[in-house]
């Protein structure tokens, strides 16, 4: 691969992200973005603005022509969007996942022609799954055919220059992108069944095909995202060159594998927009609604409600921009970190647009009564996101197959110190991404979980505010407990249900360790924000994270600190505050634009 400077260099991603915002705001009315869900209508408008503001050119690595240097970068904008709406955001992110694969595994040549494309507007989609199949890829039944003098050996050698190329046939189906999408990268059966290497990857150009070769299927109607292009595409006879493969013949697996690394990393960026948009939303409505002439947001119950979702979006927050900087930061990690924040962000924004759908009531369903329905829509929009790129379960199995090197490398202290430390330096522009780096398995576990007792003992040091330290021993004593258990649990390829339960612990202990190291490492940066004064984010999270992780033990909730309602009328107080003056909700979260200021 190229290693020359980028042709554009990346704006920081605050900034990025407002001019994003801006636009958003002053464009996309949510009327309009409420007519394009009832019409089940694909956003082309808004798709061909998202094209004009340069959101493509976040897809492309730089040494190809690109902005795509860093991750948070991306992962900012993509959040921007999903606030405003997650239709949008899964219908124009789709083509980062669906060229992630070659990027990392496509010529120079392949690299650089499909790079054109797609900063000249191209959508790409990836071509994975098959009916009947779901997340079992290795049952694909697509197959590439060698055409020519090749022989299919099926063995992973290249033999790409004995064959005039390859002839695809099978069915791709459900698919987003596949009918508008120009490009496919397509995963096809190219060995025997059975064979560990019996699949590749192909990239493929629709328009190079003969039309009698391929044909759409049609666009499958869905509960939420309505207006995506979720279809279908089955190959009869599809004649394709013999630079169509990516890669290796027979190593399309293991470059699925890597690539889905990062996109399920990315993918915590969809849930953390539609959590900010049903929060907003709520917090509104709570500060506006008066009862018996007193707003719901002065309640008790409603104020501990906004709290507790402030916290646990926080926390997925942590998550989120600790995992994406360790793409850069910790990338031999990263098939642990990916499955662990594919499963955490999901599940937790799932739950907390649960609890906020009960303060509002008959309007969270309703579509023309508040807001344009925004809050049933979202809440139908971001059911799918647990199942992208491999659902909840898929991802805390793949976690389960590494517990015995998780168990061991949080006994032994492994910890990378210079990765953990550029992995929590939020907003600071990473090292290169070495996508050769991306590794099957990790070798270290996983470093900011492994780091949790040295930086309790680093806090207990710099004088850390004492409820704090508390909830940090309570974490610690739960960590100690989730690995002995982890110990317990014998490897098995479908494990047993206690080890799903036990990596959705894991993924509890993540978040608690990566939104206590941000904190410790960015706590002198924000002096004056309501949310970091007297470590009210971080005492607010992890008080939410330690109840779910001690349920998940069948341990009882450590006891609730002194200053425990304090907490919450503080943590809500700050919410309401930022949804009325339109700052962020969240310790690293962005200002939202309103009309009147765009």
């Amino acid at each position: 691969m190229s290693t020359t400077a980028p042709a554009v260099p990346t704006a920081p991603a605050v900034a990025v992200a407002d001019e994003l915002d801006g636009l958003l705001a002053e464009r996309l009315t949510p009327a309009l973005l409420a007519a394009l869900d009832r019409d089940e209508e694909f956003p082309a408008g808004p798709l061909a603005l998202l094209d004009a503001f340069g959101l493509p050119a976040h897809y492309v690595p730089a040494e190809h022509g690109g902005r795509l240097t860093d991750h948070e970068v991306l992962l900012g904008l993509w959040r921007t969007l999903a606030r405003r709406d997650l239709t949008l955001a899964v219908a124009h992110g789709k083509t980062y996942l669906g060229t992630a694969p070659v990027w990392i595994a496509g010529s120079e040549r392949q690299c650089r022609e499909l790079a054109g494309r797609v900063l000249g507007g191209a959508r790409v989609a990836w071509a994975l799954s098959e009916p009947g199949h779901g997340a079992d890829l290795l049952a694909n039944e697509a197959t590439a055919v060698r055409t020519g003098s090749g022989s299919g050996s099926g063995d992973g050698t290249d033999n790409t220059d004995n064959t005039d190329g390859w002839r695809l046939d099978g069915t791709k189906w459900p698919i987003n992108n596949a009918t508008r999408g120009s490009h496919l990268t397509v995963l096809a059966r190219t060995g025997e069944p059975g064979h560990p290497r019996a699949h590749s990857l192909l990239l493929v150009d629709k328009a190079a095909l003969d039309p009698a070769a391929h044909r759409p299927l049609p666009k499958a109607r869905t509960h939420g995202i309505r207006g995506v292009d979720i279809s279908g595409i089955e190959f009869t006879g599809a004649v394709l060159p013999a630079d169509a493969l990516l890669g290796a013949e027979g190593t399309g697996t293991e470059t699925v594998l890597r690539a889905l690394q990062l996109t399920r990393t990315m993918c915590a960026a969809l849930s953390l927009g539609a959590g900010e948009h049903a929060l907003r939303l709520t917090a509104e409505f709570a500060a506006e609604r008066i009862i018996q002439q007193k707003p719901l947001a002065e309640r008790a119950h409603v104020r501990a409600v906004l709290a507790r979702c402030g916290a646990l979006l926080a926390a997925t927050e942590a998550a989120a921009i600790t995992g994406v900087r360790s793409a850069h930061a910790l990338t031999g990690e990263l098939s642990v970190v990916s499955a662990v924040v594919k499963g955490l962000a999901p599940t937790l924004v799932d739950g907390l647009i649960g609890e906020l759908a009960e303060l509002l009531g008959s309007r969270s369903f309703l579509t023309d009564v508040y807001r344009d329905g925004a809050f049933q829509k979202v809440w139908r929009d971001h059911q799918i996101v647990a199942v992208f790129d491999g659902s909840t379960p898929v991802n805390r199995n793949a976690l389960a197959l590494q517990f015995p090197r998780l168990v061991r490398s949080f006994a032994a202290g492994t910890a990378d110190a210079e990765g953990l430390a550029e992995a929590a330096a939020a907003g600071t522009p990473p090292r290169p991404l070495d996508r050769t780096a991306l590794a099957l398995l990790s070798r270290t576990g996983c470093s900011t979980v492994q780091s949790l007792p040295a930086l309790a003992a680093e806090l207990a040091v710099d004088g850390a505010p004492e409820a704090l330290l508390d909830q940090v021993r309570d974490l610690v004593g739960l960590a100690d407990e989730l690995h002995w258990r982890l110990a317990e649990v014998r490897p098995a390829a479908h494990p047993e249900h206690e080890a799903y339960e036990l990596a959705a612990g894991y993924e509890l202990l993540y978040a608690a360790a990566a939104a206590l190291r941000l904190w410790h490492a960015n706590r002198a940066g924000h002096p004056d924000e309501p949310l970091w004064q007297d470590a009210l984010w971080i005492r607010a999270a992890l008080r939410e994270l330690l109840g779910r992780l001690a349920a998940r033990l069948d341990r009882e909730a450590p006891a609730a600190a002194a200053d425990d309602d304090l907490l919450t009328d503080r943590m809500a107080a700050a919410v309401l505050r930022g949804v009325r003056e339109h700052t962020p909700v969240t310790p690293f979260g962005t200002p939202l634009a309103t009309e009147d200021q765009s």
